[in-house]
Parts: structure tokens; sequence; C-alpha cells
């Protein structure tokens, strides 16, 4: 697990969507988390496989924008918030497994063979009689 500097997090306060009646008009509970990959001391080989993502969270500048609102306290939903970021970052951590490439056997290839010639004969047997 990589930590996140808490320096490197900027947080905005926002209104939360959806129902809730009152509460979700007056008050500002969502928590809003960006974080610019380019700036921050994540080291090089995360920051290229995070900016290498295809994920709605981060922009084309590389900055990742996570809205949390699931919960009704500001205070939930940054902790989530900083949760999902560093899921994210953790994804990113463990470099994929290099593809090391094999070769079919050879009696793999014999019976491939085998049931293509089979299937031939099965095909040139539906012929009429005195057609061939």
């Amino acid at each position: 697990m990589i930590a996140i500097a808490a320096n490197e997090i900027e947080w905005t306060a926002i209104r939360a969507q959806g129902a809730g009646g009152q509460n979700v008009n007056k008050v500002s509970n969502a928590a809003q988390l960006r974080f610019d990959i380019p700036a921050s001391t994540l080291p090089e080989a995360i920051k290229a496989r995070l900016l290498a993502r295809s994920d709605r969270r981060i922009t084309a500048q590389g900055v990742v924008i996570i809205k949390a609102q699931r919960h009704r306290s500001l205070d939930q939903n940054r902790d989530d918030a900083l949760a999902r970021l560093q899921a994210l970052v953790d994804g990113a951590a463990d470099a994929p497994r290099v593809r090391k490439p094999t070769r079919a056997t050879r009696s793999s290839q014999r019976r491939r063979v085998d049931a293509k010639v089979r299937r031939g004969q099965i095909k040139s047997a539906r012929s009429k009689v005195g057609e061939e």
C-alpha cells in the first residue's frame, strides 16, 4: 500500500445530489477530492500506469476527481473519497504480469488436424452419389 501525502489532496465541500429534502438543499455534505497525478510524489511507474488508465475520474490533464456523497456527513464522505483514491492507487501499484508466449504441443496440433480431416470426410460423404 502506497501512502498518499495529505498536502497533495485538494478538498472541496459541495452539495450532494438526489433525494434528501431540506438537508440536501441547505448543507454541503458531499466531498470532492482532487489529486494531481503528475505533480504528486508517487513513483514514476505508478504515475505512468495511472495516467494510462481509461478511467473517467482521471481528466486529460492527469487530475483525479472523486465525488463522494454516499453518506450524510461530510467526514464520512471524505473518508469514502480517500478510500476510493487509495484503491485506485493500489490498483496501479501492482505491475501487470508479463505474458509468456506459449506454443501448442505436437499432439494437440495432430488432434486438431485429425478432427479437421474427419469433419471434411463427413461433409464429402453428404454429396450425391453420382456427383463426386
